[in-house]
């Protein structure tokens, strides 16, 4: 019998779904955001698309950036400059953060990516 995913286990699958999908594909499967930070978007459109690319396909998660291991954040550098990106969790029509993480009918996630400084 194979055991049931556990919750960070359900969680990061999401996270990396949404994540890899990127900012339209993921609009068929999730109720998400996907937000720039100005410092990011002052670099230009080039620095920006790069960013939001290396979010996609980030893997180097860690102990250190992953303590949970829900792929929920990561950093990189690009063009000299270090990026962090984030997703946070909101209960689907509130202001509020989201009970359940892993219950996708119920969770909008906002990934959030930013310069290092802004964070």
């Amino acid at each position: 019998m194979t055991p049931s995913p556990s919750l960070a286990d359900q969680i990061r699958a999401l996270n990396d779904e949404f994540r890899r999908l990127g900012p339209l594909l993921g609009l068929a499967k999730f109720d998400g955001l996907w937000l720039i930070s100005a410092g990011v978007q002052g670099k230009g459109p080039r620095f920006a698309w790069q960013a939001q690319a290396k979010v996609q396909t980030f893997d180097a998660f860690t102990e250190d950036n992953d303590p949970h291991g829900e792929h929920d954040f990561g950093s990189f550098e690009t063009d000299g400059e270090r990026v962090f990106w984030k997703i946070d969790y909101l209960q689907r029509w509130t202001q509020f953060g989201a009970e359940d993480p892993a219950d996708n009918a119920a969770t909008c996630r906002v990934i959030t990516i930013m310069l290092a400084e802004e964070y």
